[in-house]
This record gives structure tokens, sequence and C-alpha cells, in this order.
């Protein structure tokens, strides 16, 4: 059974997102990275990019395939995870942790309400 944390916030694409004062944190789920088994590697947002809500701005390959990773809500990248691109693992070792993959300046904070939260994300992965 996959974690859930309640106190992120989820899209039906498998993202998490973390509000840390005005800055958001943005990973893949539990789930996602179960399905994907071994991460090998990330290719990282750009810092300075401006997202749009659901834009691919990353992407995180397994043995299994290569997914994108978008941006719950839109904004301005702030920061992406160097730390794995040597250590891509860290994503199934932790993935709402230091698995972290991007920080967000968003364009508008209440795009938030459109996401899923906890209990709607358990049952959009069925558990």
């Amino acid at each position: 059974m996959s974690e859930v944390p309640s106190n992120l916030h989820y899209t039906e694409s498998h993202e998490w997102l973390r509000i840390e004062g005005d800055v958001l944190v943005v990973g893949i789920t539990d789930f996602a990275q179960n399905a994907l088994t071994e991460v090998v590697w990330v290719d990282l947002a750009e810092v300075g990019t401006t997202v749009q809500t659901m834009g691919a701005c990353a992407s995180v390959e397994s043995v299994k395939s290569v997914s994108e990773v978008n941006s719950p809500i839109g904004g301005e990248v702030l920061e992406s995870n160097t730390a794995l691109e040597d250590n891509p693992e860290i994503i199934n070792d932790d993935p709402y942790g230091d698995g972290w993959i991007f920080r967000l300046q968003p364009t508008d904070i209440s795009d938030i309400e459109g996401l899923l939260d906890a209990a709607a994300y358990t049952a959009l992965i069925g558990e």
C-alpha cells in the first residue's frame, strides 16, 4: 500500500505538492515511484523557467520507462534538487522528503484549490 501523507496536495498524474511558506515543493508520489521501480536518471527542471499548470518541466527515467513530471500549478522554478543528478534513487528511498524534484514560486497560490487532497488521491489510486 502506498504512502499518501495528509499534509500534501496531489495531481491525477501522481505529482505531490507541499507548501513551505510562499514556496511550493514538488515531487512524485510513492505510488508513482513504485510503478516506475528503480529510478536511474532525472532530467531536472531548469531554474528560472516559467511553467504552466500541468506543464511538463522535468522527467524521471527508470529501468522500465521515462515519465514526465508536471508542475501542479503555474509559476517560476526557483530550485531543482541537484542531489538527484548523482543519486536518482533518492526518489525511491524518500519520495516525500529528500526525493523532492523542484521548488516553485506560484503565480496564483489559489490554484492549489484545484488539486486533490489525500483522501481523493487515495481513492484515485484505489488504495
